[in-house]
């Protein structure tokens, strides 16, 4: 029997939650190996996170400077796809150089704890690994737990042609030219609606969506899709709504596609490039998994089985590959989550209730914890506050009073923040003290006597909490359109009393 390099874990994929999975190892004093087949830093990266919030950046900032010179008769600013790239690739390169210099100098330290192979993993066993490598040659190590963080890879229709040239999915886009002429976007979810805000902000491609429900996004509220769907519209983005996609093909170097609708009508329209944006599958390719034992679930979505654990008990999933939520953050807290189950014995499961997400749309939406929708659908009383943008001194400063604040809590006396969503300029950086409300199941109360900085968005969430203790500074009996206070009771939603002009509650 051959001598295998041992270690106490390893972990097949350098993505975001992989990375942070073997860097928590390391904390352990425990000797990990790090095994990625392609590019440390996986869709969080490349393809992802990264690339598409560095052009959602760009592509708002050429927004904002023609929002202001056009108005005034000025010709429009414009920027070119090999500028846009640049910005692009240089986010990248500083991005993949901490990483690069990280792994080196660890590799170098003098705990040598820490190894990166580059190649791809899979299983022999439960507890023995192949490393595949790029020039053919084969390693095998041993290691007492493996980590899963293979990630995912855009969802594919059936029957379509994808090129990543002509139809796209997300990791076409670098392999683009220029600036397509225009741009049809199969799916109205929040990948589509992002790529859909770049696109349209950086005015040189004409966009549709196609939208198979009645409106985008879905999965909001329909305040929140209201306002994105109005500001995609205004600049110039067609939406099929309830539209049903028949075909979508390669014709002449360009992308025919035909849709239905429920009352018959059906249209062909011809465009230049197509991206699909219709979720994501999981990544596990040449894994192996069928030899150490692991089971994906019943439905095959994912492989993780109890707070990241699989199955098999020394083999554990995180990230995109555990089934739960594909964020960059929630994937991060996954692979530290798992070493700390294995290696500091933690007993406490992580939680799904206070995740903090960012959609870069036009506005950028932020959202904590459960919607009002949700709320409704799941039977839970709860009082609503909703304030306007128009009403936050930093909002009338910088000229971005579009969006509004909107703070679902417990329907009682107690007022305990269920959830947040913050639609308009910062709202990202607006819902972190909700969130950790939510986390520590504390009242909306605490917040109410904070001393917020002056002037700044987060002033719009005192203003929010005050309201719901009839303490506002404006009341919503006077500003009926931009501040609203309700409470809604199966399904049945009514202003709350004590807004309306009656007396203080003194509550």
């Amino acid at each position: 029997m051959e001598d295998l390099e041992k270690y106490d874990v390893c972990i097949i994929g350098a993505g975001p939650a992989g990375y942070a999975a073997a860097m928590r190892a390391v904390d352990f004093g425990k000797r990990v190996i790090l095994i990625e087949k392609d590019k440390v830093g996986g869709a969080g990266l490349y393809n992802g996170a990264l690339s598409s919030k560095t052009l959602w950046e760009l592509s708002q900032k050429v927004r904002s400077v023609n929002e202001s010179i056009v108005s005034v008769g000025r010709s429009k600013f414009e920027i070119s796809w090999e500028e846009a790239k640049k910005t692009v690739n240089e986010a990248l390169f500083d991005r993949k150089s901490q990483y690069s210099c990280h792994i080196k100098l660890l590799e170098t330290g003098s705990n040598k704890l820490f190894r990166y192979e580059r190649g791809l993993g899979s299983f022999i066993d439960n507890k023995t690994i192949e490393i595949k490598k790029s020039n053919g040659k084969i390693k095998r190590i041993h290691s007492d737990y493996t980590i899963i963080a293979t990630g995912s890879k855009p969802r594919k229709l059936p029957n379509m042609d994808v090129d990543e040239k002509i139809i796209m999915t997300s990791d076409g886009i670098d392999h683009i030219d220029d600036f397509p002429k225009s741009m049809v976007i199969v799916g109205a979810g929040v990948i589509g609606c992002e790529y859909a805000t770049i696109f349209s902000n950086f005015g040189k491609t004409k966009v549709y969506i196609i939208d198979r429900a009645d409106h985008i996004l879905p999965f909001e509220d329909e305040d929140i899709s209201n306002m994105v769907e109005g500001n995609l519209v205004d600049h110039g983005v067609t939406i099929h709504h309830t539209s049903q996609l028949e075909r979508l093909d390669i014709v002449d170097g360009e992308v025919e596609y035909e849709l239905s609708y429920k009352d018959g009508k059906r249209e062909v329209i011809r465009v230049e490039k197509a991206l699909l944006a219709v979720g994501r599958t999981l990544n596990v390719e040449g894994l192996n998994m069928e030899n150490a034992g692991v089971e994906k679930s019943k439905r095959g979505r994912h492989i993780g089985d109890v707070d990241t654990q699989t199955n098999v008990p020394n083999i554990y999933a995180v990230g995109d590959a555990s089934g739960r939520i594909a964020l960059v953050n929630m994937g991060e807290l996954e692979g530290r989550q798992a070493i700390e189950k294995i290696f500091g014995k933690k007993a406490t499961p992580l939680s799904y209730d206070n995740i903090s997400t960012i959609m870069f749309l036009q506005p950028e939406v932020a959202a904590v914890g459960l919607n009002e929708k949700q709320c409704v659908e799941r039977g839970i009383p709860v009082k609503v506050v909703k304030l306007d943008f128009s009403c936050i001194a930093r909002a009338i400063a910088m000229r971005k009073t579009q969006g509004f604040f909107k703070i679902i809590v417990t329907n009682d006396d107690e007022m305990k923040v269920l959830g947040m969503r913050a639609i308009g300029e910062h709202a990202s950086s607006a819902i972190q003290a909700v969130a950790l409300l939510i986390k520590t199941g504390q009242s909306i109360r605490v917040l109410a006597d904070l001393v917020h900085p002056h002037p700044s968005i987060i002033e719009g969430i005192q203003e929010c909490v005050r309201m719901l203790m009839n303490q506002s500074v404006f009341k919503s009996s006077v500003f009926k359109d931009n501040l609203k206070a309700y409470s809604c009771v199966d399904g049945v939603c009514t202003p709350l009393q004590h807004l309306t002009g009656g007396n203080n509650l003194d509550l």
